[in-house]
């Protein structure tokens, strides 16, 4: 077989007028391989002859069970097969063919329209950050992205419960500033699973006019920007950094955040700060009444006069003791009500098992307990009575 090199020699001598004979002289090759270079469109390659190895018997069948199950692993199918020769071979084999087998997913290119949508996702940092009891752990930071502009908001949360997810989520639409029109989620079970919303999520998304959208398994494009963003924020946020508290990491990620936005992003070739204020021009606006939020409870307050959210035990007035009351937090506080009056009010403790005593209960419940041992005093009438009245009273008289 020629070279690369010769044919195209070949082809430019024939155009040029030289004889085929002549260029099989010069060249020293047969006339009618200048022949069948003149005749070719291609340049010529060299390929081996097919030949059978010991993969070649069993090829049909590893083919039909891949088309029936294209992810059965290659120890299964030499089992199914029954192949006895080298498993590393039939790996390479396997691992040839599994290609033509498998379904392809195609990835669009998706575009964002200013305002439409937000995406978000919970981001765990490689890192333990300190809580209250000495201890240390992992926390869900939650990311939204705004779609259109790449404007990143994010801010750690205490649990991954709806209750938290849909505080911290109204907190970084307030940063926002508005609503976008949809919030794009995954299945996240504090959001929802399998097509249906967790229970108050409905709600929120009512309240605020806008959509949650949950993404069908295996779409991890529509979800690309922000996962591309926690990537960013392990990478540049996270290393050489060290945090005291989960409000430590709060406050530094906020300062980040400022500069991040403040970048070039390289496929929009523009910043999100500059790009923020068109995307929330077609955003939908901040609902005109509050929202009800976070934890909320109504229990009996016990004997010991303790009550409890999310594992950890918050004091309330001894005084409640016996009577309904109302408990709610947010991100930061614990507030237990009696009849509308605050009757509790803790920082919220992100520890779990703490217990959170408020000294002036500590003693209310003293000086109670006090009063409650105390002997009940009699009082000052005599209540003695002359025993002749019981004589009189069923008729007895006489009895010495």
């Amino acid at each position: 077989m020629i070279s690369v090199e010769d044919w195209a020699l070949i082809r430019r001598l024939v155009a040029d007028g030289v004889p085929q004979r002549q260029v099989a002289r010069d060249l020293g090759i047969a006339r009618e391989t200048v022949a069948s270079a003149v005749r070719s469109d291609r340049p010529p390659k060299y390929e081996r002859p097919t030949q059978s190895t010991s993969f070649s018997p069993f090829e049909a069948r590893v083919r039909a069970l891949l088309t029936e199950h294209p992810d059965m692993p290659a120890t299964v199918i030499a089992e199914r097969v029954e192949w006895s020769g080298s498993i590393t071979w039939f790996r390479e084999n396997v691992r040839r063919l599994r290609p033509e087998h498998r379904p392809v997913d195609p990835a669009d290119r998706l575009t964002w329209a200013a305002g439409d949508a937000a995406q978000c996702d919970l981001w765990f940092p490689p890192r333990k950050v300190p809580l209250e009891d000495g201890g240390a752990v992992l926390l869900p930071v939650l990311v939204i992205v705004a779609a259109h502009s790449r404007f990143v908001t994010a801010r750690m949360i205490p649990t991954r419960k709806t209750e938290d997810l849909l505080l911290g989520s109204w907190e970084l639409i307030r940063q926002l500033g508005r609503v976008p029109r949809r919030l794009i989620w995954d299945n996240e079970a504090g959001i929802g699973q399998k097509g249906r919303l967790a229970q108050g999520v409905s709600a929120f998304a009512g309240t605020l006019a806008t959509k949650v959208v949950q993404l069908r398994p295996y779409d991890p494009e529509s979800k690309g920007i922000v996962e591309r963003r926690n990537g960013w924020m392990e990478t540049s946020f996270m290393p050489g950094r060290s945090f005291d508290s989960p409000v430590d990491f709060n406050t530094q990620l906020a300062d980040w955040l400022e500069k991040a936005n403040a970048r070039v992003v390289r496929t929009i070739k523009a910043r999100p700060i500059d790009l923020i204020e068109h995307d929330r021009a077609r955003m939908l606006p901040l609902p005109p009444i509050p929202l009800q939020l976070g934890w909320r409870e109504r229990v009996g307050l016990g004997r010991d006069y303790y009550v409890r959210l999310d594992a950890s035990d918050y004091s309330v007035d001894p005084q409640a003791i016996g009577r309904m009351v109302d408990v709610t937090a947010d991100l930061d506080r614990v507030r237990v009500r009696l009849d509308g009056r605050i009757v509790a009010d803790h920082p919220r403790i992100w520890a779990r098992g703490a217990v959170v005593t408020d000294p002036t209960h500590r003693e209310t419940a003293k000086l109670l307990r006090h009063q409650f041992q105390q002997p009940r005093r009699v009082g000052d009438d005599d209540l003695s009575r002359d025993l002749a009245d019981y004589d009189r009273a069923f008729g007895i008289s006489g009895v010495a």
